[in-house]
């Protein structure tokens, strides 16, 4: 088995709660459901509890973007106490009903210990991927935009170099993931996170130019911890 430094961990991501605000961090645990805490919370919507997708999403409300997650306890992240700071400052419980209410009659937030993601566990984009998007977009695009667990910096030429490893294994820390498919985008890139402006050029691109696809989905073959500035190693 042969094995190469392909990037390393620029950035770290976990999402407390689905749609809203990220945290940023310098270190997590990865387990078979992700990372430690990844969007084990989100808020239902009325009368969609039965079906495959009942979340609340940023394509519904822009406005989670400003809700800002926080674990009480960051050293058990999937058993901890959430708090949600909303744009206006006032703290809530993620169960409270006075939170939930915000988004509207009938909302409710539930917990969901495998996590509630759309299609895999894990995922990522590389620098120089959003460097390229960028320049084809004809603005500045965020990672953010893209709900991203990792951000790679795999230095060279190569505009998406995370489109080669699909199918591949990645060692990053002590962890060991599989590159199961590339992520195919929504609406929900256009939206810049800060200003909440849309932009269609985003999705329009992506659509045009990569096949609805940007950034790849992965899962877990060996948990294990990652780190800031972790190699990130091809292995196989």
């Amino acid at each position: 088995m042969t094995e190469a430094v392909v990037a390393r961990v620029a950035e770290l991501w976990r999402y407390p709660v689905k749609s809203m605000a990220g945290e940023r961090l310098t270190a997590a645990e990865l387990s078979w459901q992700g990372l430690s805490g990844d969007r084990r919370w989100a808020f239902v919507r009325p009368g969609r509890g039965h079906t495959g997708f009942p979340w609340l999403t940023i394509r519904q409300q822009s406005r989670l973007h400003h809700y800002r997650p926080t674990l009480v306890d960051p050293d058990r992240p999937d058993r901890s106490v959430v708090w949600v700071t909303d744009p206006e400052g006032q703290v809530y419980a993620v169960d409270d009903p006075a939170l939930a209410a915000r988004f509207g009659v009938g909302v409710f937030a539930i917990k969901h210990d495998r996590g509630t993601f759309d299609a895999s566990p894990v995922s990522l984009v590389t620098r120089q991927g959003l460097e390229a998007l960028s320049r084809r977009v004809g603005a500045d695009v965020d990672a953010r935009r893209f709900r991203p667990n990792l951000v790679l910096d795999a230095p060279g030429t190569e505009e998406f170099p995370e489109d080669g490893w699909v199918g591949r294994l990645l060692g990053i820390g002590t962890a060991v993931g599989r590159v199961d498919k590339s992520d195919e985008r929504c609406a929900v890139v256009n939206l810049d996170p800060d200003s909440l402006a849309r932009n269609s050029d985003v999705l329009r691109t992506i659509v045009r130019q990569r096949a609805m696809c940007f950034g790849i989905y992965g899962s877990t073959v060996t948990p294990g911890v990652l780190r800031l500035d972790d190699p990130v190693m091809l292995v196989g």
